[in-house]
């Protein structure tokens, strides 16, 4: 894999560089293909605290991870642990696939060969491929510009917002980030 590691606010040394490289290449058993791009990593440090943004584009999957920790090591760490759980999350999910739709896509080194081993594998991993629905709600989408879509967020306490967006008439959704800020959703056509 290629690396693009950049720094938000602090300069990224080469130990640094080095360590993300040596725990992102740990990944690299996973993936049968190189991705399609190259690997996007984002360290920055923010109040104390020290996060880490990874994105592996692949085939039919985006794979991104993000951690915040007080240790930028622990950070790396943490991310590549999170990514290595996606992949075998995915992994279980395709070989499933495999098994029940007889289909030959290969995303990821032996994921063809679903047998015992596939077995196996959904059977650890089961638990995390659930998805459990628990609420269903349903609105009349108002029409109202991102400014009063903040608001109505802000009234409500949710950390995002669906509204029809009085500008472009389509479906948005506003939410609070991270840092404290706001983002918008729009779809892309």
């Amino acid at each position: 894999m290629k690396y693009n590691i950049r720094g938000q606010r602090m300069e990224v040394t080469l130990a640094l560089r080095e360590y993300v490289e040596k725990k992102l290449s740990r990944l690299d058993r996973y993936l049968d293909a190189p991705p399609l791009s190259d690997v996007q990593v984002t360290l920055s440090a923010i109040k104390g605290m020290h996060a880490v943004e990874v994105t592996i584009p692949l085939t039919n999957v985006l794979l991104r991870a993000e951690v915040k920790s007080e240790d930028m090591y622990a950070s790396i760490d943490l991310v590549t642990d999170k990514l290595e759980r996606q992949i075998r999350k995915h992994k279980t999910k395709v070989n499933r696939k495999f098994r029940q739709d007889g289909s030959s896509r290969a995303l990821f080194k032996e994921e063809a060969e679903a047998g015992t081993r596939g077995a196996t594998a959904l059977a650890t991993f089961e638990e995390e491929d659930e998805y459990e629905l628990v609420r269903t709600k349903r609105f009349n989408l108002k029409p109202m510009d991102v400014e009063e879509a903040i608001l109505q967020m802000n009234m409500v306490g949710h950390n995002f917002y669906v509204f029809s967006n009085v500008d472009t008439q389509e479906v948005n959704v506003v939410y609070r980030r991270g840092d404290g800020r706001y983002g918008l959703i729009e779809s892309a056509e």
